[in-house]
């Protein structure tokens, strides 16, 4: 009898073959739809995009996400296996950028407002310095100081089940923002209120310029 590792989730499923005696093996139709580069209606999907969520991973495999975001097109669609994202000022964490020295392997999902479905891409990336790839990114005259290369290796459109039963798109299920948290206070909440003079105030002060004076 096979043991199972305890955690606080109660039973656990601890191989593929137990896997897939509870969830049946995908339909040959979704297994052939994974194509190995961007093809017409993935680069338009692409080039149409605002918004993508970014997965990597360091060499231990400690994962991170990250969303970039732009006017579309900010995602340049290099061919039909490479893309390139720049990397615009942000908190200069640099998780992503530093996952990739580490651990070259990624994951993107391409979303684009009002469409249910996304776009799924999988690759090899690599942090770019290159002067003219990141000259031809500059926005108001800023030129990004680096940037992401992507050659795809995998590329599928994944349904819009989703985004239909969480209602993405539908205004009219969208939460009101008095019934959420406050941004400034949870970034108060979360830094120990060390920042400044600890309070909310201050820390929606330094939203606001970040987001006015810093998006480029």
């Amino acid at each position: 009898m096979q043991n199972h590792h305890k955690t606080p989730f109660g039973r656990t499923v601890a191989s593929v073959q137990e896997l897939r005696g509870i969830i049946p093996p995908p339909s040959p139709l979704v297994l052939n739809k994974v194509i190995d580069h961007l093809d017409a209606h993935a680069r338009r999907l692409v080039a149409s995009s605002p918004y993508v969520v970014l997965a990597t991973s360091d060499a231990t495999g400690r994962c991170d996400s990250s969303p970039r975001g732009g006017e579309p097109g900010f995602i340049r669609v290099l061919d039909e296996r490479h893309l390139f994202i720049p990397e615009v000022t942000g908190n200069r964490r640099n998780d992503s950028l530093m996952n990739l020295l580490e651990n070259p392997g990624l994951g993107m999902l391409v979303m684009l407002p009002g469409y249910d479905e996304t776009l799924r891409i999988n690759g090899i990336g690599c942090v770019v310095s290159d002067a003219g790839l990141l000259a031809a990114c500059a926005h108001d005259g800023k030129v990004p100081l680096a940037g992401i290369g992507i050659e795809v290796t995998e590329c599928y459109l994944h349904c819009a089940k989703a985004a239909l039963r969480g209602t993405l798109w539908n205004p009219l299920a969208w939460p009101d923002p008095a019934d959420l948290p406050d941004p400034a206070e949870i970034l108060r909440d979360h830094t120990g209120g060390a920042e400044g003079d600890g309070t909310v105030e201050y820390m929606a002060g330094l939203l606001q310029e970040s987001y006015t004076q810093r998006m480029y």
